[in-house]
């Protein structure tokens, strides 16, 4: 799949650098750069992010989670994030447009000791977001939850079992943010066979063979 954009890829390996990559401010890249110091704390408990990747949290995780953030409409005020694990890419997505007036994330994940560290991260970092300890296909973690401006959810699923359990939260104009590997081609082909929806997609800025699926106007193929 052809990607949309031909950007060079950003080489990102700490706060200075993010910060000029992405033109957020000093204050920005420094809460990251606590996120980073958490992380790197948790990780000898918890599996945050695949070991092997740790020594490249800036660029694997930070900086491919932050893309996301350029892609949020401008009127975008609800965000929920599926599946957030350590945290990417909603709260770095959150961290990036914490000075959006009325720019809300919600971050959902099962596991109770992820969660914590969530918590902990928002709470040193000063970021206004809700934690949602549940799995995202239970009733109950759904009834919390009414159609949002934007879904994203990296490193989670497949995009057709992404696609049931973000359709709950589409609305009319929805946007859905998927960072995708080099399977996406077959990905969009699988998931188009059970959900009919517009689609774009954005070069990485990270990745050379990855990139970012834009999801709108989603509903089942059935109802086509």
């Amino acid at each position: 799949m052809p990607p949309r954009s031909s950007r060079c890829l950003v080489s990102i390996d700490g706060p200075e650098t993010f910060a000029k990559a992405f033109g957020v401010s000093r204050e920005t890249a420094n809460k990251l750069a606590t996120y980073h110091q958490l992380a790197g704390q948790w990780q000898k408990a918890i599996n945050l992010v695949a070991p092997s990747t740790l020594p490249d949290l800036w660029q694997r995780h930070f900086a491919d989670s932050a893309q996301l953030a350029a892609l949020v409409p401008d009127a975008a005020r609800r965000h929920v994030d599926l599946g957030s694990g350590g945290g990417f890419p909603g709260l770095v997505v959150a961290i990036m447009l914490a000075d959006r007036p009325g720019f809300r994330t919600t971050l959902i994940d099962s596991d109770q000791r992820k969660t914590a560290f969530l918590r902990e991260v928002a709470r040193r970092t000063r970021i206004a977001v809700e934690i949602v300890c549940g799995r995202i296909e239970n009733a109950e973690t759904q009834a919390r939850l009414t159609a949002v401006d934007v879904v994203t959810a990296r490193a989670l699923a497949p995009l057709d079992k992404l696609l049931t359990w973000a359709a709950p939260l589409f609305g009319a104009d929805t946007v859905g943010l998927f960072p995708k590997g080099r399977g996406a081609r077959q990905e969009l082909a699988d998931a188009q066979v059970n959900w009919r929806f517009e689609y774009r997609t954005h070069q990485s800025l990270t990745e050379s063979e990855a990139c970012v699926v834009e999801v709108r106007h989603l509903f089942p193929a059935k109802e086509a």
